[in-house]
């Protein structure tokens, strides 16, 4: 069981509030707020597809481009020290340090 969906290469999250009795959701990994909801499984995935085609059809008519969610690109704030051990490491196994940090994170991921 999956607690997001996709379409057109966007993301979305599924949650479901006990209170209101209603699933929503909304696109992850760009900046603009796209939220969706329904009464089913059925009517979230129909409202989702709806505000991600709404989106485009807005970016479109502005004549923006539409963000892409995860890019590849992202910043992450650590401490100074675990930084250098960081680069001490990559430049050991003759690395950038974006490499060595990508290969890092890809090797946690796959191991899970």
């Amino acid at each position: 069981m999956s607690n997001t969906m996709e379409y057109k290469g966007y993301v979305g999250s599924v949650e479901f509030s006990e209170e209101d009795c209603i699933f929503f959701g909304k696109v992850m990994g760009i900046r603009a707020l796209l939220s969706y909801e329904g009464g089913t499984a059925e009517e979230l995935v129909s409202d989702f597809h709806g505000a991600v085609d709404d989106y485009l059809a807005m970016c479109e008519a502005e004549g923006k481009e539409p963000e892409k969610a995860f890019k590849g690109s992202f910043n992450v704030r650590i401490s100074p020290e675990l930084h250098k051990k960081l680069v001490m490491r990559a430049t050991a196994q003759q690395m950038s340090l974006n490499s060595y940090v990508e290969q890092t994170l890809a090797n946690s991921v796959v191991n899970q």
